[in-house]
C-alpha cells in the first residue's frame, strides 16, 4: 500500500457540534473512485466506501434533513 491508498481523514470545519459527525477522506477518489466515510468517534470501526453519487447525495441528505437530528 502506497501513501496514496492511505486515507487523510478530515472533519468538516462545520462539525463542531459535540461530537456528532463524520470523517471523509477525499484523497482516494482520483485513484480509486471511493470516498471513504466513518464514524469520527470510532475511528477503528467500519469504514464506507462510497462511490461520488453516493457521496453527493448523502451531503445533499444532510442539507436536506432527510436524515432528521440527533
Amino acid at each position: 500500500m502506497t501513501t496514496n491508498d492511505s486515507p487523510r481523514w478530515f472533519k468538516s470545519s462545520y462539525s463542531d457540534n459535540g461530537g456528532t459527525c463524520v470523517e471523509v477522506a477525499t484523497n482516494l477518489l482520483p485513484a480509486h473512485g471511493i470516498i471513504p466515510v466513518r464514524d469520527s468517534k470510532v475511528p477503528t470501526g467500519s469504514v464506507l466506501a462510497l462511490p461520488p453519487a453516493a457521496f453527493s447525495a448523502l451531503v445533499a441528505g444532510v442539507k436536506n434533513g432527510d436524515f432528521g437530528s440527533v
